[in-house]
């Protein structure tokens, strides 16, 4: 049975005026979900994402009023707000258009003065042009490399949901110390290049808190619940030893729960615990030394992450949503805020210090990782979005969309589209402010990041806007400066000498990988993905897949491997009730996609173990086989899926469910559901003989 034809909004002809303004601001007025198809956008849409970038359309005045405000615009100004250069290219058009005989004054962020705009030192500048008749304008100029230099060597990795990983220390789910130790087991023990994580990014603290870490209320600062409180310095000068000892007991037993007894994770019990220890460690002071740093690390990071503690203590009195805040809070520069934060200025503080010691435990398990001989180290994961009612979205709230929701318009895959919640940055602002605050966003990340996945990483071009209280169907795309946000992305990262890989999986939009290809940023390549799409459609062959890219397996949002092969994520849509064709049908096609696959591996030479009398392969060397492919690719990372390793069936997130399925809260277990801690791991012969089928070609 074919897929299920889209849902499609009502085809309406748009004002050829609302056309030509929505064009002049990025709106989209039609989308293509597949090559051979074009859907016309909705007025409704159109209109709503022009409101929610401040364009008034609401009546035909209105919008002949912005129309010619917006078309005056490059006659008017010199230079638009940012303007970008690459160390190697020419001169950039924006310049090229200037009148002849402009003068060019750039103030380098070196501390510099400079007459031209030539041969700059990356970075981001101020602008100034001056016309013969004394016009004058000013611009942010970015100044990139070229191009991000990519891994040296080849190498292979193991990617995991730190959550997932306990250990016989952690406090009910995996944390940075894990995080280290798996680093430093990895690299030293295993030969692994790399070691790719979930955000780690601040939660949305609620009842229950929403386990995602994919809708965070900040991304520019980490939670604190995944800090090792047992190497905090201060908490082995905690006074009142007997509440230190019950917290740890209390967390034995939470851990034991999830181990021996089958529980889920849970993040609120294993917070409550770690909140309650770190009040205690405030009644440690800090030495010196300790002082110091403190300050450094509150003088570095300033504004930002005063405005982050300012609404972690808000959100202790007021609860998580700002909107709900008494009027004069829902503003971070208001008077009102200003006094409130003063009040609150020893909760800021508790907060700031957490921020602190979370950037500390951080970059301790990166140095880690390179110590531990890994070229690249610990790969951190930056999400799409954040949610709408967190701090970020209270603290830079002229930065976002009002009314808006990032998420995907329908296609073969999902008929009705998808909302993720997660309100889009605004273009013009971002332009405006020469990208300050994604420019802080990747700063932040990288100072303990080795490389940075980027998810959803065609965000980068443009996003799917949802207005709010309407289906994803009634979306429509808004195409952000893709130039501007890739030059501050490879700015950034050339800076920290990391390596970014972009999540460029499903549908997108041509042009998009090779822009970022060209730019040195790896996309992401799934084995059962990799078919020859534009020809017969049969599995790619490795040696034509892309060198720039990592290559895995799965991903956390996808079956594992064991499950795949053995047809189990079939059976567990249908217990759900998630099918939308009859169970025969869905397991025939599932297997036939599986076999296809096999008989590949078979034909390569790869798939060398059977299933005892049957013949037929067993599901280890299986999975054994479909890595020994990954490293037959040219690609530049290989990534493991850990649970892969222990045979976990069990995928950590299954779309399009909510509560009839764990998402999130899931231990890492092995084939037949028991928990795997990383002790375990360690021990682990099914692990090993994994590990010893890789790497050996890891650095061919």
């Amino acid at each position: 049975m074919p897929a299920a034809r889209p849902a499609e909004p009502p085809t309406e002809d748009l004002p050829e005026d609302l056309t030509r303004l929505a064009a002049l601001h990025g709106v989209a007025t039609s989308y293509s979900p597949s090559p051979d198809r074009t859907v016309a956008a909705s007025a409704t849409a159109v209109t709503l994402a022009l409101a929610a970038l401040g364009v008034d359309t609401s009546t035909p005045e209105a919008l002949r009023a912005a129309l010619a405000a917006r078309e005056s615009v490059p006659r008017e100004r010199l230079l638009p707000p940012t303007v970008v250069a690459w160390t190697d290219g020419g001169t950039p058009a924006a310049l090229a258009a200037l009148p002849e005989g402009t003068r060019l004054r750039v103030d380098t962020e070196q501390g510099e003065t400079r007459d031209g705009a030539g041969r700059l030192p990356a970075g981001v500048h101020r602008l100034t042009a001056t016309t013969l008749d004394g016009r004058t304008a000013r611009a942010h100029l970015i100044v990139a490399p070229a191009r991000l230099p990519v891994p040296a060597t080849r190498s292979y990795g193991l990617l995991v949901q730190l959550y997932s990983l306990l250990s016989r220390r952690s406090w009910g789910m995996g944390d940075l110390g894990d995080l280290g130790e798996l680093a430093a087991w990895a690299g030293r023990a295993l030969g692994a290049g790399f070691l790719q994580v979930n955000p780690l990014h601040a939660a949305v603290p609620g009842a229950p808190t929403d386990p995602s870490p994919y809708r965070p209320s900040s991304r520019r600062f980490p939670d604190p619940v995944h800090l090792r409180i047992e190497d905090v310095p201060e908490f082995a000068y905690v006074t009142g030893h007997e509440r230190a000892r019950a917290l740890r007991e209390r967390a034995g037993r939470l851990r034991e729960a999830v181990l021996e007894k089958d529980a889920l994770i849970d993040r609120d019990a294993v917070w409550e615990l770690k909140r309650a220890a770190l009040e205690l460690l405030r009644e440690v002071p800090l030495g010196p030394g300790r002082r110091a740093a403190y300050c450094d690390y509150l003088a570095e990071q300033g504004t930002a992450l005063e405005d982050h503690a300012t609404w972690c203590a808000l959100a202790e009195v007021h609860g998580s949503d700002w909107h709900r805040w008494p009027e004069g809070l829902r503003d971070p520069r208001s008077a009102e805020t200003d006094r409130a934060r003063t009040e609150l200025m020893d909760r800021v503080d508790f907060h700031s210090r957490l921020a602190w010691l979370t950037d500390t435990q951080l970059t301790a398990a990166q140095r880690t990782a390179r110590e531990a001989g890994m070229p690249v180290g610990i790969v951190h994961d930056l999400a799409v979005g954040v949610h709408p009612r967190g701090a970020d979205s209270w603290a830079q709230r002229e930065y976002f969309a009002a009314g808006m929701s990032v998420g995907a318009p329908p296609d073969a895959f999902n008929a009705r589209g998808q909302d993720w919640g997660l309100p889009p940055w605004r273009p013009d602002r971002l332009a405006e402010s020469g990208y300050a605050p994604f420019r802080s966003l990747l700063r932040g990340l990288f100072r303990y990041a080795g490389a940075l996945r980027i998810d959803h990483v065609m965000g980068l071009f443009r996003l799917w806007w949802v207005p709010e209280g309407h289906p994803p169907t009634e979306g429509t795309y808004v195409r952000y400066d893709a130039e501007a946000m890739l030059a501050v992305l490879v700015l950034e990262a050339a800076r920290a000498g990391a390596v970014v890989i972009g999540e460029d999986l499903g549908t997108v939009e041509p042009g998009v990988r090779e822009a970022l290809r060209e730019r040195g940023v790896l996309g992401t390549s799934v084995l059962w993905f990799e078919r020859d799409w534009a020809g017969d459609g049969r599995p790619l062959p490795p040696e034509r897949w892309r060198a720039d890219c990592l290559a895995t397996a799965t991903t956390h949002d996808l079956p594992s491997t064991a499950a795949r092969l053995t047809g189990e994520h079939v059976e567990l849509r249908d217990r759900l009730g998630l099918l939308t064709r009859p169970l025969e049908e869905e397991r025939a096609e599932a297997s036939a996609d599986t076999a296809e696959w096999l008989d590949v591996l078979a034909r390569l030479g790869l798939l060398h173990g059977t299933g005892g009398d049957t013949g037929t392969p067993s599901e280890e060397a299986g999975i054994q086989a479909v890595h020994r492919f990954l490293l037959r690719t040219p690609a530049r990372m290989a990534g493991i899926w850990l649970p892969d390793a222990v045979g976990d069936r069990r995928p950590q997130n299954l779309p399009g469910t909510w509560d009839q399925y764990p998402n999130w809260r899931l231990p890492v277990a092995d084939a037949e559901g028991r928990p795997v801690t990383l002790e375990d791991l360690a021990a682990s012969a099914r692990l090993h003989a994994l590990i010893d089928v890789v790497r050996d070609r890891a650095g061919d």
